[in-house]
């Protein structure tokens, strides 16, 4: 966690240089997506290269921000608009956003520690219930 910043400067930077089909979670074997959330005070176009647990045609984000105090922007944004889209090794999907609550959070929570232990510790770090988003792709 102590090398997030560096983390996300290299990712960005291969993202860039390879048009999407790279990054630093992917390389490491793991599936990586770049969410596109559009932010809820500018308006803007957010992207950001995110972990993701694959869960059917779905997909799983935990909000995690690296163990910090607080939600990452992107979690935020979801909240204010679940339209988003997402983009794998370059090509984008539409997809609608939902946060779980309840039970279902809990079922999925024990998935995600399964698929990555390390998100016991990231929120250990951060004190904090790790929000989780399902993304569905829009069809049609």
């Amino acid at each position: 966690m102590r090398t997030a910043r560096f983390v996300v400067w290299a990712d960005k930077k291969l993202h860039k240089a390879f048009g999407g089909r790279v990054s630093l979670v992917a390389l490491a074997g793991l599936p990586s997506l770049r969410l596109t959330t559009t932010g809820r005070k500018s308006g803007l176009a957010r992207s950001t290269n995110l972990l993701y647990y694959p869960h059917g045609a779905d997909f799983v984000l935990t909000a995690s921000n690296w163990g910090r105090q607080h939600d990452p922007a992107w979690a935020l944004n979801l909240r204010a608009d679940p339209k988003a889209g997402v983009a794998l090794a370059g090509r984008p999907v539409e997809v609608v956003a939902r946060e779980l609550t309840g039970g279902e959070y809990e079922a999925m929570w024990r998935e995600l520690l399964e698929f990555w232990p390390g998100y016991a510790m990231e929120q250990r770090e951060a004190g904090r219930p790790l929000p989780v988003f399902l993304l569905t792709r829009v069809v049609g």
